[in-house]
């Protein structure tokens, strides 16, 4: 909302210093400064009145050490970091942006969702929470949100470059959304680009980097439209639900989710910038979208809540997240990837709740095969998910935290080079 008034402003009173609103960087960095007052300051307040109204954690005795300290630690804390993202973005963002109100829209949802959760277990005393096919049925609603708007919204577009005897248009699904227009680079040689609505996305590690949902679905011959908005739509609802429930399942100790959240969104938040800004995307050669940089300002709301949320949920935590974090964090993370056309990269950004979520699957899957071969189950891990089996073998939680932490920054960094290496 300041970038509309301070528009106004400059427009119409010609206000010295207001242009500086004008800038992404600028307004990022107040996203950041924002999102950490809002999430330290009032955080505190929210926990004193979470204390007062006795809304705590009910800890499942699972024989961990330490776990009945933590008994009646406040929770549904989540609703720190919603305020702390959703305050600076709408603040500081331009909120006609489709992707900003797509990712608005995914925090609000989610958190919902976790909320209504959170507010069954502490409210109604039902440990169990919101029965499970009722959060996949909000989370595939979210899904079907962010597939349909990517798919048919006019102007989510990317730019593609004119070149002779190439052909522009590769199938009928794609469709070009300007007339040719011409930039030149730092040789000083022209280059001529036009905006494509398409549903493309891109190949880690491949030089053509790009890869249209159009060709998968090629092999439906003359069903390829609808084939192509069907594949899409699942992969995109398919990725929500994977991502925000493994956000859910990491959120085991204190700051894990939290911190491990707090890397992927820095990772993501230097695609959305760098595909947002022409002279970078040339200069990498990688896939531009316009209007996408604004995601900046979300990214940095999103990364100022998780740090500081983390002042109060770092060992040994003074407040839970709950559901309404958990599923909001993967919610988001997972949307984020979505928009900026990185979904490929996810089992890398997302290495650790891809791995946490493996670690329950695998433990239920070969429980089960083993009990009924030998009529006792027997288990790969001491404890899923895995930072649970990593407490069992004497690791203090702080030290568990800390290298899958390291860990996350390791998978970010290398996919952060998959800008170059191709």
């Amino acid at each position: 909302m300041l970038y509309y008034l301070f528009t106004y402003l400059r427009e119409h009173f010609n206000l010295t210093g207001t242009g500086v609103f004008y800038y992404i960087t600028f307004r990022a960095s107040l996203a950041v400064i924002l999102s950490l007052v809002i999430s330290m300051l009032f955080g505190k307040r929210l926990i004193k009145f979470l204390q007062k109204k006795q809304i705590g954690e009910t800890v499942r005795e699972l024989g961990l050490e330490g776990e009945q300290q933590k008994k009646g630690t406040p929770t549904m804390g989540g609703l720190i970091i919603i305020g702390a993202i959703l305050i600076p973005t709408l603040l500081f963002a331009r909120i006609t942006n489709v992707y900003i109100i797509l990712m608005v829209v995914s925090t609000i949802w989610c958190g919902v969702v976790g909320f209504i959760d959170d507010y069954i277990k502490v409210f109604k005393k039902n440990k169990e929470g919101l029965a499970g096919r009722f959060k996949i049925l909000g989370q595939i609603g979210l899904g079907a949100i962010i597939g349909i708007t990517m798919y048919y919204n006019q102007n989510v577009i990317t730019t593609r470059e004119v070149t002779p005897g190439k052909q522009l248009v590769a199938n009928p699904t794609e469709k070009i959304m300007s007339t040719p227009y011409q930039r030149v680079d730092e040789n000083n040689k022209v280059h001529t680009y036009v905006r494509v609505k398409a549903a493309t996305t891109t190949i880690p590690f491949v030089k053509t980097h790009e890869l249209s949902y159009a060709a998968i679905a090629s092999v439906f011959g003359s069903y390829q439209s609808v084939a192509t908005m069907l594949i899409y739509i699942l992969f995109v609802t398919f990725i929500i639900v994977a991502v925000s429930n493994g956000a859910n399942i990491t959120d085991g100790i204190d700051g894990l989710a939290t911190g491990v959240s707090a890397v992927a969104g820095i990772c993501l938040g230097v695609f959305a910038y760098v595909s947002g800004n022409y002279v970078f995307a040339s200069y990498l050669n990688i896939m531009h979208i316009p209007n996408l940089g604004e995601l900046s300002i979300f990214v940095g709301a999103f990364v100022g809540a998780c740090i500081g949320f983390l002042w109060y949920n770092a060992y040994p935590a003074q407040v839970f997240m709950g559901d309404t974090g958990s599923l909001a964090l993967g919610g988001i993370i997972a949307s984020l990837a979505i928009i900026v056309r990185k979904e490929l990269l996810i089992p890398i950004i997302c290495g650790i709740f891809l791995v946490e979520n493996l670690s329950v699957m695998l433990q239920v899957w070969y429980f089960k095969k083993t009990k009924k071969k030998y009529g006792e189950g027997k288990r790969i891990f001491l404890m899923s998910p895995l930072h649970h089996h990593y407490q069992k073998l004497g690791y203090h939680e702080s030290k568990i935290v800390t290298r899958f932490w390291i860990i996350a920054i390791m998978l970010s960094i290398l996919s952060i080079v998959t800008l170059k290496i191709r």
